[in-house]
């Protein structure tokens, strides 16, 4: 992956997998193949800035992801690749955890979505649904 200049994401049957880790801590600009992912640490980190992204339909265009990707400019790359080289610690996982490394971006995630998950726990204790409504279906 070190070197290589593209690393290839396509969709998994899990929503996350250690590859797009391993390609942004290997500063392999990640190309992403899905229509619906939802990606680490996306509230903070603009992936359009290091990343490349396709559709399954575009994916499955025969040539089409190879002619694009050699399409994009040597200086577009190189921003790419400079990006990812500053925000790469945060895909880094360090012991005793350190400002901005994978663990405190993780634990920054759980805090965002913290409120989220309280909200529809109490919309759920609060609404109470007919049983003539779960009858029904």
């Amino acid at each position: 992956m070190r070197s290589s200049k593209f690393c290839l994401h396509p969709v998994g049957d899990t929503p996350s997998s250690c590859r797009l880790f391993d390609a942004i801590v290997s500063h392999c600009v990640p190309v992403i193949v899905s229509d619906q992912i939802e990606l680490p640490f996306e509230d903070e980190l603009d992936y359009t800035e290091f990343s490349i992204f396709f559709s399954m339909k575009e994916a499955l265009k025969p040539g089409y992801m190879v002619n694009q990707l050699r399409q994009i400019s040597k200086e577009r790359w190189l921003e790419m690749w400079r990006r990812l080289k500053n925000i790469s610690h945060h895909f880094e996982f360090q012991y005793p955890p350190k400002k901005e490394d994978a663990v405190n971006m993780l634990w920054r995630q759980v805090k965002h979505k913290l409120p989220g998950v309280e909200l529809a726990v109490h919309r759920n204790r609060r609404l109470k649904i007919p049983e003539w409504w779960s009858r029904r279906r």
